[in-house]
């Protein structure tokens, strides 16, 4: 392969990083700013609730995976680049523009987001989707509850990650089980923290969502990051570290 053609392949990857975290943050964040919560009739509200958002997020996984996965392997998380590496599935070299690709899918997505909001009468005050704890959390979890969930959850979602793309797993049924297990962490932890598992995720909402969000953020951008490096490191040695599938 010429230099050229790697530069353009290396171009590929990043692009479609950048387009699947888009896609992700714009489809789980705007399906909770836009209607989780919009009122219909009085005592009849018309809207998806936890579970609506919590398949919005499964169902972006699932459509990134099959168009963009086969470009860039379909990661659209830092917790689940910095697992792969981990894990010796991904290479170190490039984690970092696959870092860099991610947060700037997930801030242009939470600018559209955050602009199409501001359209509504008397303008947007929501915190975006932003992750918390304490009062931030959705149900008032304190930061003990909100680094357990996120830390053992992110391992989870890596761990089942390494496992269906290896390559003893059924064919083609790796963004399927991917996108599935992202919503069953939704529908776990979004009273918790509002679910972030993702930094890219996670840094595109507090951007948009508040001096307390962003005062907050260390804490989803640390225990995710965790929970994905545990995975990585303890997936050989429990798991016999499966080797990916072809592609």
């Amino acid at each position: 392969m010429s230099e050229t053609q790697q530069v353009s392949t290396v171009g590929a990857r990043l692009v479609a990083e950048l387009v699947g975290t888009f896609v992700l943050v714009l489809g789980g964040v705007g399906t909770a700013v836009f209607a989780a919560g919009f009122p219909g009739d009085p005592g009849n509200p018309v809207n998806v609730g936890f579970l609506g958002v919590a398949l919005a997020f499964g169902l972006t996984v699932v459509v990134g995976a099959y168009a963009f996965g086969p470009i860039s392997g379909g990661h659209f998380n830092s917790a689940v680049t910095l697992g792969l590496a981990a894990a010796g599935r991904f290479a170190w070299k490039d984690v970092a523009g696959y870092l860099v690709a991610q947060i700037v899918g997930g801030v242009l997505a939470a600018a559209l987001i955050f602009a199409i909001a501001n359209g509504q009468p008397g303008g947007y005050t929501g915190t975006l989707g932003a992750n918390g704890f304490g009062e931030a959390s959705p149900g008032g979890y304190s930061l003990l509850s909100v680094a357990l969930i996120e830390v053992v959850l992110t391992a989870v979602f890596v761990l089942v990650i390494l496992g269906v793309t290896s390559g003893r797993a059924a064919a083609g049924f790796a963004p399927l089980a991917i996108g599935l297990t992202l919503t069953l962490i939704h529908l776990i932890s979004i009273p918790v923290s509002n679910t972030s598992v993702n930094p890219a995720r996670s840094i595109a909402s507090a951007i948009f969502g508040g001096g307390e969000a962003l005062a907050q953020l260390w804490a989803f951008l640390v225990f995710p990051i965790v929970g994905g490096l545990l995975a990585g490191l303890i997936f050989k040695p429990l798991l016999g570290g499966l080797k990916p599938a072809d592609r």
